[in-house]
């Protein structure tokens, strides 16, 4: 049976573990090519020749011995670790140029163990990667089992030039008259397909790049329908779409998670429209970087927004600096307490799924998606040592740790919708992780579970509410919340703002002089007061990143007499003051304090 695209993957990153390190050609470069073809379900016994014989080479003895050939198809050579590969590729194509005409391989591949380098023979294009990055790479070697090579170049990784193309794609949709909330559902769905098209969400990878390219008009104007169609597609069972279904739309597997589910106005797309989304399909998004999302996304609300996108999200560095503390410095220590002790091991992972995290004001979710992805990565290590010497029977069975675990509050739309898709993002690239740790492949479709992202506001709503505090606390550990609260300074806040952060503080006085992340403050003071009432057994830990202004002069004794006196809390950590720093352009001038 033909293998597909996510066992190959797995298969490849078996084969690059069981290579690293080796350096000598002669020993170990016919077991090397053997099993690179057995990643692809390939038998080089059926089909491949090993030291096949070539004469006519001109100079020398004009004789030579190709290292593997798979007539028509594909040549490789090896040498040994650090050698000149151009000479390598020279040399190859002395050899195919002595081949008979039907024998002349497409592909020509080079490997010095360390390194993979594949050309086009027709074209010259080639690509070069480590080894160990041969999971990723894999589409590339498609002609083995007979794939279309769709293209060899290397895509441009994400960065702010992908939130740019993004951008652009939203000006167009809304200059054509396409606004609202149909766009934004709209361009979260498209992020989805982007990432799943590059990363072995979907099965093939460029299947959403097929269908734009190969199956809707260059004008764009059946671009729309196009993609409603689609969307129906990811919403339906397998047991429930037609048998006359396309197979251009048939090779999109079932989504579920009620992404696909809302029925929008379709968009009505014209010929730069599709070519824009053309190009963000060249983006490389499987390189995505959670600390990137919120910039990323912020690019497509309006032109004023996007020339400062520093102000809106924070960088990895400083979202760890609350994680750290947290939870995250203890949780590790407890990992390497339990490494050698499976009792230890296993308590260890059996608390990871009863842990629950809340970011009331997540944005586009970076603090929910890093302390998901640190979790599944503690949960990930302990699993290696548990599963060692063992044969994994079932990794969806191992993995415990979800994004079920994780709850957001979020005041703008577009963003609470972008964190709930980026956390299942996350969730597939930690599933792909553990699927080339565990030597087991596992995509997780269709979706079953989701983030608890509410899209409201986070000082009218309940956040025990919210969390399902009280029936769900007994089956918890802990119980944790962190966030990057809006930065209003008190005389930069509008009325309703005033009067939200007073009412928080019960009415009292002083609450005038507060910044609006007060109010955050006061209200996790009151929810963690909540649980030590109600739930004794249920420890709750809060850390909150604001401007430095709620540590000093007349805002201290209001703040903090309100969370530290009336509430009972302590401090248990906190940063000094830093500078804001991060990876978007425009970088935000802001001076923060983190406080737990």
């Amino acid at each position: 049976m033909a293998l597909n695209w996510n066992e190959i993957r797995t298969n490849a990153a078996t084969f690059a573990q069981e290579y690293q390190g080796e350096r000598k050609e002669n020993a170990e470069a016919q077991s090397f090519w053997n099993d690179f073809l057995k990643v692809f379900g390939v038998s080089r016994r059926r089909e491949g020749k090993f030291e096949q014989k070539v004469s006519g080479l001109g100079k020398g003895s004009g004789r030579g011995r190709i290292d593997l050939l798979l007539p028509g198809r594909f040549m490789a050579e090896h040498k040994s670790a650090g050698e000149d590969l151009d000479a390598a590729y020279a040399q190859a194509l002395g050899y195919a140029e002595a081949l008979e005409e039907h024998e002349r391989p497409q592909f020509i591949a080079l490997s010095d163990f360390a390194r993979m380098r594949l050309y086009e023979v027709s074209s010259g294009d080639h690509t070069e990667f480590p080894l160990s990055e041969l999971p990723n790479r894999v589409e590339a070697f498609g002609f083995l089992i007979g794939k279309q090579l769709r293209r060899l170049h290397e895509a441009d990784p994400v960065n702010v030039k992908a939130a740019e193309k993004m951008g652009k794609l939203h000006d167009l949709l809304e200059a054509s008259g396409y606004t609202g909330h149909d766009l934004e559902v709209m361009l979260v769905r498209l992020l989805f397909l982007l990432f799943a098209d590059d990363t072995g969400l979907f099965d093939e990878t460029d299947v959403f790049y097929d269908l734009l390219a190969d199956n809707t008009r260059k004008d764009g104007q059946d671009l729309g329908a196009t993609l409603g169609r689609l969307f129906q597609v990811l919403n339906q069972a397998p047991d429930r779409r037609q048998s006359t279904l396309p197979a251009h739309l048939a090779a999109f597997p079932y989504v579920n998670g009620d992404l696909f589910a809302e029925p929008i106005q379709l968009a009505d797309f014209d010929s730069r429209m599709r070519e824009m989304l053309l190009e963000a399909c060249t983006v490389d998004w499987g390189q995505v970087s959670p600390a990137i999302f919120g910039s990323m996304f912020q690019a497509v609300m309006n032109k004023e927004e996007r020339r400062r996108l520093g102000a809106h999200y924070t960088s990895e560095e400083n979202i760890i600096k609350a994680l750290g503390p947290l939870f995250l410095d203890d949780l590790k220590a407890q990992r390497e307490a339990a490494r050698g002790n499976k009792g230890k091991l296993q308590a260890f992972l059996d608390l990871l799924p009863r842990l629950r995290f809340m970011d009331p004001a997540c944005g586009s979710g970076n603090f929910l998606i890093l302390a998901y992805r640190e979790l599944r990565r503690l949960e990930l290590d302990a699993l290696i040592e548990q599963q060692r010497g063992q044969q994994v029977l079932d990794i969806s069975q191992l993995l415990k740790v979800n994004v079920g675990q994780f709850y957001g509050i979020e005041y703008d739309e577009f963003p609470s919708q972008i964190a709930r898709v980026a956390m299942w993002l996350t969730d597939h690239q930690m599933n792909v992780e553990a699927s080339r740790q565990l030597g087991q492949n596992f995509v997780n479709l269709p979706l079953r579970q989701a983030a608890h992202i509410l899209h409201g506001d986070a000082l009218q709503n309940d956040w025990a509410t919210h969390l399902n505090l009280d029936a769900d606390a007994p089956a918890l550990a802990r119980l944790y919340i962190v966030g990057n609260p809006p930065f209003v300074g008190g005389k930069k806040m509008t009325a309703l703002q005033r009067a939200q952060v007073v009412a928080t503080f019960g009415g009292t006085r002083d609450a005038g002089v507060l910044d609006y992340v007060s109010a955050w403050y006061l209200k996790a003071a009151q929810l963690m007061n909540h649980a030590h009432r109600d739930h004794p057994a249920l420890p709750v830990a809060t850390a909150l990143v604001s401007t430095n202004s709620v540590t000093q002069g007349e805002q201290v004794a209001p703040l903090w007499g309100g969370v530290l006196n009336t509430y009972g809390q302590q401090l248990t950590f906190a940063h000094q003051t830093f500078k804001w720093a991060n990876e978007a352009k425009g970088n935000a001038a802001v001076h923060c304090v983190i406080i737990g």
